[in-house]
């Protein structure tokens, strides 16, 4: 049996140093042992959140060229986004996962919905964290005419504008946050699961245990304040 590789890791950095394709590589190398051999590998940089993965297409249409096996090492973690769910069921090539080689049809169907509900519980939730931000006095923007001198100065100073805009980012991802303590995530976890939905910090870097841990504490602060 011929097999076609679809390794994915979220960051260039991931992608530079190896970090994540080595585990992905070792997981469908043991996997192919005495099923086949892998004929190409195609690699992936991109977040888990985009739905153009341009190596994705390129390894299903050499998957369905050499009549292979396209084989991912985690689909678990790849299945969270319902673009690339869909992607798969009509590429019309054999799909396998080593982490989970008894997934079928059905079951792609079943993640792809669950992503989707996912998606939509997470965007409501972030509406009404804002909305909730909002009735409590946050100010989640600079549109108020009778404070334009006010905000110039913060605007000059930066401190303001950078306390507001903090804010108004942990009100935005709280939701997500609290519903991954709700499941039991460790602080790590969450970082891990934030970095792979590609959900930025405040100044837009990747997640830390610290970070999380942060907002949390912002938004205790916020509440107590109310």
């Amino acid at each position: 049996m011929k097999f076609v590789t679809y390794l994915r890791v979220s960051t260039e950095r991931q992608g530079q140093s190896g970090l994540g394709l080595e585990a992905q590589r070792a997981a469908v190398a043991a996997y192919v042992i005495g099923r086949g051999a892998v004929v190409a590998e195609f690699v992936e940089v991109e977040s888990g959140k985009r739905s153009d993965r341009p190596e994705l297409a390129k390894a299903l249409a050499e998957a369905e060229r050499q009549g292979a096996v396209l084989l991912i090492a985690k689909l678990d973690r790849l299945a969270r986004n319902v673009a690339f769910i869909a992607n798969l069921l009509e590429a019309g090539v054999e799909v396998t996962a080593a982490d989970m080689p008894e997934a079928n049809r059905m079951m792609l169907h079943i993640m792809a919905a669950v992503a989707e509900q996912e998606g939509k519980a997470i965007s409501e939730r972030t509406k009404a964290a804002l909305a909730a931000a909002k009735a409590r006095g946050v100010k989640l923007g600079w549109s108020i005419p009778s404070r334009r001198q006010e905000q110039a100065r913060a605007a000059r100073k930066g401190v303001a504008v950078r306390i507001a805009q903090a804010d108004t980012h942990a009100a935005n991802v709280l939701p997500i946050i609290q519903d991954l303590q709700n499941g039991g995530a460790s602080l790590r976890q969450i970082a891990g699961a934030l970095n792979e939905r590609g959900v930025k910090t405040a100044r837009g870097g990747q997640w830390q245990a610290t970070t999380v841990r942060n907002i949390i504490a912002r938004a205790d602060k916020l509440r107590a304040a109310a």
